[in-house]
């Protein structure tokens, strides 16, 4: 069973919106602080907004009032509202626990969802 699976990226005017969303293995999200990442052109993959069990958000100041994450613990689902987007905002983004997930030594890290965009 796959831990991770993105979906709702897509390209998109700059202003405009998309909601990103993400099915977590249920043994995982009962309990993980989840957050959602990206990885844009060149650059490292960033922590750009997270949630914790009982709903408590957090965010980097290059999103803060522009992206809204959620869970909805029912469907173990984690969202990503994107409004106002900018052209930098284009990068692939991913789910994952806080910390990240490991398999064995490394890394264990979902397809992500490609957010592009451009006028």
């Amino acid at each position: 069973q796959a831990h991770f699976v993105e979906s709702g990226g897509g390209f998109v005017q700059p202003g405009g919106s998309l909601k990103l969303s993400c099915v977590v293995a249920e043994d995982i999200f009962t309990i993980a602080l989840m957050g959602w990442y990206r990885q844009r052109p060149g650059m490292q993959r960033e922590l750009v907004a997270d949630v914790g069990p009982g709903g408590g958000t957090d965010y980097v100041a290059d999103v803060k009032g522009r992206f809204t994450i959620s869970r909805d613990n029912a469907k173990n689902t984690v969202n990503l509202q994107l409004n106002n987007l900018k052209p930098d905002d284009t990068a692939v983004y991913f789910c994952n626990t806080i910390p990240v997930a490991r398999l064995g030594d490394s890394e264990y890290w979902g397809q992500g969802t490609q957010v592009t965009v451009s006028s």
